[in-house]
């Protein structure tokens, strides 16, 4: 915690300035010439800082993360900057005002609020964390929109808020945890705190089991450029519901989960892959309605069908062979054609694409995508290209 205040302090800011774009395999000698001048523990917290800001970059905006603070599981544990926007949006479009963020960390959905013009409660009780916390509320711009408060979040009380936000730590100190009532604080907690208020989110594992999840509840499913970043679960929107929200479109599908399950038929023309936050939310059967398609088999999460159609839900593509495993075969083929560039897929088959790449070696100017799967229970390849379905 000392070291931590000199280092937004002046002579703090001076170091974070001399290391802002140093090189990280010249760690030691940056260390050593900076010592000179600076007491170490303070030269050590701003190289950390530097190496956490790098990190960070990959979640938060480029200027954003150059100017915030970090811990290690801060940086670990932080929402991307994209999804707490689209989380905030939602809490707004909501008529929210004022949240309780419990559980904030270092402040990544604050921040995500408080832009979108919600006053925010940031609660964490770890003393670090909330040092944290507050300077990037500073360090943002945001300090009149965002109060840090160091307490136990079963402390604080939620009346007069519009909305609760609930991020629980998923890991413990054997690693991540995937048993929803080992969560600090557990779900069922959260789940409560959650029904004291109009709105509430409550962030959870993507792996959530559907029946983990209350009655009352929206459960969504989000994902960012095609990987699935994190499920929640809403209170006060639509009850029973379940939502695939892709970003950065912000495309939104909604439904129950309950539509019977698609029919199985052979592949057809175009191989359709959906989201990874459709498949979460259960809702490939509502895609391949959309579609008018089926399925290449009752376990697979693919869609197949006759014809290209736009969807935001799912990415298509072209099949030009559907064949029996077979990896000699698949050489000879892609030799053939002069493929030179192969996208290796896979679902529901213990080949892995690295295997196939090794073993075919492609060459050629062309490229091709194959897809290793099961077509009506048969080990098969679905060979194509993505489709062009503007």
């Amino acid at each position: 915690m000392e070291v931590f205040g000199e280092l937004i302090g002046a002579r703090g800011q001076e170091l974070l300035a001399q290391v802002r774009e140093y090189d990280p395999a010249d760690e030691l000698a940056t260390a050593t010439r900076l010592r000179r001048d600076h007491p170490a523990p303070l030269v050590s917290a701003a190289l950390e800082q530097a190496r956490l800001r790098g990190r960070a970059a990959a979640k938060f905006a480029p200027d954003d993360a150059a100017r915030m603070y970090f811990t290690p599981n801060g940086v670990e544990q932080a929402t991307r900057a994209s999804v707490a926007a689209h989380r905030a949006g939602r809490f707004r479009a909501a008529g929210v005002s004022r949240v309780a963020d419990l559980c904030g960390g270092i402040g990544g959905d604050a921040v995500a609020l408080a832009r979108a013009g919600i006053s925010v409660l940031a609660v964490d009780r770890d003393p670090l964390t909330c040092a944290v916390a507050r300077a990037n509320a500073e360090a943002l711009g945001l300090a009149d929109r965002i109060e840090v408060r160091c307490a136990d979040v079963a402390d604080v009380p939620t009346a007069g808020f519009d909305a609760v936000f609930v991020d629980p730590a998923r890991r413990t100190g054997r690693g991540r945890t995937f048993d929803p009532e080992a969560y600090s604080p557990p779900l069922s907690w959260a789940v409560t705190a959650a029904r004291t208020v109009p709105v509430a989110a409550v962030k959870v594992a993507p792996g959530i089991p559907h029946e983990a999840v209350p009655a009352d509840a929206e459960a969504e499913w989000v994902s960012d450029r095609g990987d699935v970043k994190e499920a929640a679960l809403w209170f006060g929107t639509a009850p029973g519901g379940v939502t695939a929200t892709l970003l950065p479109s912000g495309a939104a599908l909604s439904g129950t989960g309950r539509l019977p399950d698609p029919p199985v038929r052979a592949p057809g023309r175009y191989l359709y892959e959906p989201d990874g936050a459709v498949i979460r939310a259960h809702l490939v059967a509502a895609v391949a309605e959309q579609l008018g398609g089926g399925l290449i088999d009752p376990t697979i999460a693919y869609v197949t069908a006759d014809e290209a159609r736009p969807t935001p839900y799912a990415t298509a593509y072209e099949i030009t062979d559907v064949l029996p495993f077979n990896l000699k075969r698949l050489k000879a083929l892609l030799r053939e054609r002069a493929v030179g560039t192969l996208t290796v897929k896979k679902r529901g088959s213990a080949v892995e694409p690295e295997e196939v790449r090794r073993r075919v070696k492609v060459q050629g100017p062309k490229a091709a995508t194959v897809f290793l799967t099961r077509v009506a229970g048969a080990p098969s390849m679905l060979i194509g290209q993505p489709a062009d379905t503007a």
